[in-house]
């Protein structure tokens, strides 16, 4: 990327980018432009517009509220569009004899000094006083603009790959995965440190480019495959069962049951990782049934099931029923069909819980089922209901910083 010039935005500026179709939010005397991650930001849009035209340090150092994760800030690192002089800078330019090396921001090596013994940020890059003459300051200061400063850098792919040496997600991950010596402990680490991919379509997963689409699977797939057979199957319930009441109530039955095989899919198999065996070869199959979806957690393509696998998961469940209902074969497919349409509420639920706004009761399991990708990945296995983690004492109490670990 060239060099670019961000300018210097001032406080009546910012405050009216405050909508969803202009979100700016600052951090010292940074601003960031984040209208673009407003449909990703995992707790929402309506909370980061709750924001809008503010600074967002409290609440992002809020770990009550929320913890934020490494990634939180770099994807912000993208979304910097310019600074703004608030009131520690402007306390310094005032006092400094030399304002000029504190405005226009960055400031100068000696501004920003300055400006952190007033209590601001002495994270921003010094501006190059060699480039910036005082002619052209005043320039700058007096349209908006900052000096010329190279803040070009890197993809996110690249730089994450730089600095944490674990996937290049520029490459297929499944062959990296395998042709690995990462240790289960620094793998886990990793996988459990969310990454949003931005560059307009997932990362590459398979090995051959054919064999790509069977590993992703848009949401409406999921209802258009399997209601059809789930209302087959209701139907001959309905039609074959009698009483109608005695019907409903093995559908339900099934439904309810769904919520715990949900529960133990998602706790014994999905996050396995305390009996995970330290080897290439389980570590990749951990992360192609579930790790990806926690080191990707925004792709879109890769939060419901594939047909295929699903497939494979639920027959035996099928072969289940039918012994558990070995006296009536209708109301093994009865209790079955409501077990299945659970499932699709299920992967609907986990979809919109990841991409979209929602009424009350699901903003609340947005919330929960956020805060089991970025804070604590140990607890909170319910998607559709916190009922199972509150019956097996699994429920989501506190928020846990991660802990960085170096590859080995």
């Amino acid at each position: 990327m060239p060099a670019r010039t961000l300018p210097t935005i001032s406080q009546k500026e910012l405050q009216s980018h405050d909508n969803s179709k202009s979100c700016y939010v600052t951090i010292g005397e940074k601003v960031y432009d984040i209208t673009s991650f407003l449909d990703d930001h995992p707790g929402g849009g309506d909370l980061i517009l709750e924001y809008a035209g503010k600074d967002v340090k409290e609440i992002m150092d809020d770990t009550v509220s929320h913890s934020h994760s490494e990634s939180a800030y770099e994807i912000l690192d993208e979304c910097l569009i310019g600074f703004t002089a608030d009131e520690p800078v402007l306390r310094a330019a005032v006092k400094s004899s030399e304002p000029t090396e504190v405005l226009p921001l960055p400031a100068t090596k000696t501004g920003n000094e300055l400006i952190e013994q007033e209590g601001g940020s002495s994270d921003l890059p010094d501006r190059d006083e060699k480039t910036t003459t005082e002619s052209e300051s005043h320039v700058y200061a007096a349209t908006g603009m900052s000096g010329e400063a190279d803040l070009s850098k890197e993809t996110d792919a690249v730089t994450d790959y730089k600095t944490h040496k674990f996937l290049d997600l520029n490459k297929p991950l499944i062959p990296q995965m395998y042709f690995s010596n990462f240790s289960k402990e620094f793998y886990l680490a990793q996988v459990h440190r969310p990454r949003h991919y931005r560059g307009g379509d997932s990362a590459p997963l398979m090995p051959f480019a054919f064999l790509e689409p069977l590993s992703k699977t848009a949401w409406w797939v999921v209802p258009t495959v399997w209601l059809p057979p789930v209302a087959y199957g209701t139907f001959l319930g309905l039609t074959h069962i009698h009483p109608l009441p005695q019907a409903t109530f093995y559908w339900a039955l099934g439904l309810f049951l769904w919520s715990l095989v949900e529960y133990v899919l998602h706790r014994f198999l999905f996050h396995i990782e305390a009996a995970l065996p330290d080897r290439p070869l389980f570590l990749t199959l951990h992360f192609l049934l579930h790790g990806v979806h926690h080191y990707l957690p925004m792709d879109k393509y890769r939060l419901v099931m594939p047909p295929a696998l699903f497939l494979l998961l639920a027959t035996p469940f099928y072969k289940l029923a039918h012994a558990v209902f070995y006296w009536d074969w209708y109301v093994a497919v009865m209790v079955y069909s409501g077990g299945i349409f659970g499932y699709i509420c299920y992967d609907l639920t986990h979809y919109f819980l990841h991409h979209k706004q929602l009424p009350a009761y699901w903003r609340s399991l947005k919330k929960y089922h956020l805060q089991h990708h970025f804070a604590d990945f140990e607890n909170g296995f319910g998607v559709t209901s916190r009922f199972w983690d509150w019956v097996f004492n699994t429920e989501l109490q506190y928020v846990k910083q991660a802990q960085p670990i170096k590859a080995t």
